[in-house]
């Protein structure tokens, strides 16, 4: 996965519990401290700021391969007109690097519960 080294994987395995524990991707996010505070009551849905709470171990190293995903070197291998580079053209680098890193963090929970290696996203859409 762009972003996800060795360093990175051995991170999850040796630090993260087991992923069946965790019911959704999100949950294993919240886990790491990479979704917003909900403050949310009566149906009405409110988000808050992000949180430093979590899992001190993973939750760096993924930011730091979101924030080289976003690098000079990575951005030419962002496709135009993908979810990445309509964040980028919007939001702040390091807002979008919080957000890339809680879909990596998914993205690691889909692949371990599954057991799937990565799938190259387009590439699963022409499949």
């Amino acid at each position: 996965m762009p972003g996800v080294g060795p360093l990175t994987a051995v991170a999850v395995e040796a630090f993260g519990p087991d992923m069946a524990q965790f019911k959704t991707g999100r949950d294993f996010a919240a886990w790491l401290g990479l979704v917003p505070r909900q403050h949310s009551s009566g149906g009405k849905e409110r988000l808050g700021r992000m949180t430093k709470a979590g899992q001190a171990d993973i939750r760096p190293l993924l930011i730091i391969g979101a924030m080289s995903r976003l690098g000079w070197l990575g951005q030419r291998t962002i496709t135009e007109g993908s979810w990445l580079s309509r964040m980028l053209a919007r939001k702040p680098k390091m807002l979008v690097a919080i957000a890339l890193a809680n879909k990596m963090a998914r993205q690691i929970w889909a692949m371990l519960t599954k057991n799937e290696d990565y799938k190259e996203p387009a590439l699963a859409v022409a499949a």
